[in-house]
C-alpha cells in the first residue's frame, strides 16, 4: 500500500462518497475508485460494500480507518510544524569571520539578510580561522567564514573558493607605475616584507621553499593578520603578500598599490557550519548571500 491509497480510503470514509472524495482530492472519481481497489488489493479484505450508487464501509474498513485516521495526525502535525517554520520570524544567526572579509563582502552580505529578514538577529565575531573551525565544532557559532585550506575537521563546507595572492607595494615605490606581474622570487632576495600570522609565508600553498626562506629572512615586521599587514605597507614602505580581497581594501584607503604576481598563489575561502541538516533557514541565506558577494569577486 502506499500514501496515495491510503488518502483516497481516508477522503472517501469522511466525504461518505466516491464523488466527493474525488472533488476533495482534486482527481477524478476513477483515479479515486482505482486508489480504493488497489489498496483492497493490498490489504486483502473488501473495504466498501457498493449497494446501487452508494457504498458503505465494511467493519473491517471501520477498524482500519481508526489506524489511517491516526497516521494522518501524525502527518497533520508534521504539516503544521513545517507551516510554522516556514513563516515564523525572528531567530538568531551567529557567524566566526576572518579579519581579512570583516569589513567589506561580510558587512554587505548581513546588509541584505538584514534588510531581508527584520526580525532576525545576527551576531558577528571576527577572530581567525583556527578558532572559528573550534567555535563552529562546539556549536558556539553557526557559521564561519574562514581563510585556510580544506580539510576541517569536525565541520562541513556550505561553500569555498579561491582568491588569487597579490603584491602589495606602497605608493612611490620604485614598482610604482607598472601594471606588469612581479615576480616573489626576485623580490624576495631584494625587498623588505611585511609577514604576518607567525606561520607566514609557510601557509601560501605553491610557494617555493626558497622564496619563504628569503622572505623570512628579509621580514622585520610581522602582523597578526593580513589587513594589519597591508596597513604596515603604507606605514613602513616593506612590501606584502595579501589576498585579492584584503589588498581591495588596503588600495581603497589610499598609499599603496597592488601587482599581480608571476606565481600563481591562491588563498583559499570557506564558509563552514557543524551540520548542514541543522542548519537555520536565516543562516543558510546568510551563506547565499555571502557566496554571492564572493562569486562577483571572481567574475
Amino acid at each position: 500500500m502506499n500514501f496515495r491509497q491510503l488518502e483516497a480510503f481516508r477522503a472517501t470514509m469522511r466525504a461518505g462518497s466516491i464523488t466527493r472524495a474525488a472533488n476533495y482530492m482534486n482527481i477524478s472519481q476513477p483515479s479515486v475508485s482505482r486508489l480504493i481497489a488497489d489498496l483492497e488489493t493490498d490489504v486483502g479484505f473488501a473495504l466498501f460494500n457498493r449497494v446501487g450508487r452508494g457504498l458503505t464501509p465494511t467493519p473491517d474498513a471501520s477498524r482500519f480507518y481508526k489506524s489511517v485516521e491516526s497516521m494522518f495526525m501524525g502527518v497533520d502535525r508534521l504539516q503544521e510544524l513545517a507551516r510554522t517554520i516556514r513563516s515564523t520570524s525572528g531567530g538568531t544567526v551567529s557567524i566566526g569571520v576572518i579579519p581579512s572579509l570583516s569589513t567589506v563582502e561580510v558587512p554587505s552580505a548581513i546588509n541584505d539578510l538584514y534588510l531581508a529578514r527584520p526580525d532576525v538577529k545576527i551576531q558577528t565575531y571576527v577572530r581567525n580561522t583556527p578558532a572559528i573551525v573550534d567555535a563552529v565544532q562546539l556549536q558556539q557559532l553557526e557559521l564561519g567564514l574562514v581563510g585556510r585550506a580544506p580539510p576541517y575537521l569536525g565541520v562541513e563546507i556550505i561553500y569555498q573558493t579561491t582568491v588569487p595572492y597579490v603584491c602589495l607595494i606602497p605608493e612611490g615605490h620604485w614598482l610604482d607605475g607598472s601594471s606588469d606581474c612581479v615576480d616573489l622570487k626576485k623580490l624576495s632576495t631584494t625587498e623588505t616584507f611585511i609577514t604576518f600570522g607567525g606561520i607566514f609565508p609557510e601557509s601560501i600553498i605553491g610557494l617555493e621553499s626558497e622564496t619563504v626562506s628569503a622572505l623570512r629572512e628579509r621580514s622585520r615586521v610581522s602582523a597578526a593578520n593580513m589587513p594589519m599587514a597591508a596597513a604596515l605597507v603604507r606605514e613602513t614602505g616593506a612590501l606584502s603578500v595579501v589576498d585579492l580581497i584584503s589588498s581591495g581594501v588596503a588600495t581603497g584607503m589610499g598609499g599603496v598599490i597592488s601587482r599581480p604576481l608571476i606565481q600563481k598563489l591562491e588563498y583559499h575561502i570557506a564558509i563552514i557550519t557543524k551540520s548542514k541538516i541543522s542548519l537555520s533557514a536565516q543562516a543558510s541565506e546568510l551563506a547565499g548571500y555571502i557566496a554571492q558577494r564572493l562569486d562577483k569577486i571572481k567574475s
